[in-house]
């Protein structure tokens, strides 16, 4: 097997195990964004945590061995991802961690208060997390200026630009949606019927970002779309990407959520896919000099 072909395996491995975390992780990080609108009750709150309790960490083993992976397939990509972003990541581990700490603390004492904080740490830390992993994806998009060491020459200030936001306000509006119809499938009663609303208000969001982040991409950053031009199959996953998106409040009127939740598992997937179309061939993109790529 030649070096090429193994790097092009590598990057679709790379590209299973981010799309398998973004789908697993995604819905517990939605169930958090969603926990203090939509939990009433101390009793609700405690449900909702206890519908990802045997589940969280095992999802993100996704990310551990992603990082792995990228590490061992790809040092250079790696040092230059992992030091350019390295003030995010810090951020993103403090969310992760946070909340972590939110699911295991928040019943060790019966306080009003005491649960409240934790509720809100819940909270900002699935928030936090959404959309650091969107801002990082939009930049990476986009391209970020390059050394000839592969050192990246921007802030996290830079990176806080508007494409990146955009891309994380997607981000976190999809995992909103995505946990809510997880949340939706293990809960009954009024706490289910809550829930409908926010499913749908949810959805609402996600089309908006997702429609402004796709005008954007095609609009302002061509290289995302140069693909497509190589390889015309591409285009059966954008048409499988809307389909997805419209099957979802297909479903909701119809009260199928399962099938409604696995839409939203194939958009996320079907994103996680036209990515990596948008990477390729390279993973990380110099916008200031594509030779440094």
């Amino acid at each position: 097997m030649d070096f090429e072909t193994l790097c092009i395996i590598w990057f679709i491995i790379e590209g299973v195990l981010l799309a398998g975390y973004a789908v697993l992780d995604g819905f517990d990080l939605g169930v958090g964004i969603l926990h203090p609108f939509v939990a009433k009750t101390d009793t609700e709150r405690r449900l909702s945590m206890n519908s990802i309790g045997p589940l969280w960490d095992g999802n993100e083993v996704w990310l551990v061995t992603f990082g792995g992976a990228l590490f061992a397939a790809f040092p250079n990509a790696y040092a230059t991802v992992f030091s350019g972003f390295y003030t995010a990541f810090m951020l993103l581990l403090f969310a992760l961690i946070f909340r972590a700490v939110s699911l295991e603390f928040r019943s060790k004492i019966s306080s009003g208060w005491w649960r409240r904080f934790w509720d809100w740490g819940f909270f900002g830390g699935s928030f936090l997390a959404s959309l650091l992993f969107g801002v990082a994806v939009g930049n990476a998009i986009a391209g970020m200026p390059l050394d000839a060491g592969g050192n990246v020459l921007s802030s996290v200030f830079d990176q806080l630009n508007p494409y990146g936001l955009l891309v994380g306000l997607m981000t976190v509006s999809l995992f909103a949606l995505h946990g809510g119809l997880f949340l939706y499938l293990k809960t009954e009663g009024e706490f289910q019927a809550r829930l409908r609303d926010w499913m749908w208000r949810s959805w609402g969001l996600f089309l908006v970002t997702f429609m402004l982040t796709t005008l954007y991409t095609v609009a302002r950053v061509p290289r995302a779309t140069a693909n497509f031009e190589h390889f015309p199959a591409l285009v059966s996953v954008v048409v499988i990407a809307i389909l997805a998106v419209a099957n979802i409040p297909r479903c909701l009127y119809w009260n199928r959520p399962g099938q409604a939740f696995l839409s939203s598992t194939v958009v996320i997937v079907s994103q996680v896919a036209l990515f990596g179309a948008a990477l390729f061939p390279n993973l990380v993109t110099a916008s200031n000099d594509p030779a440094l790529s």
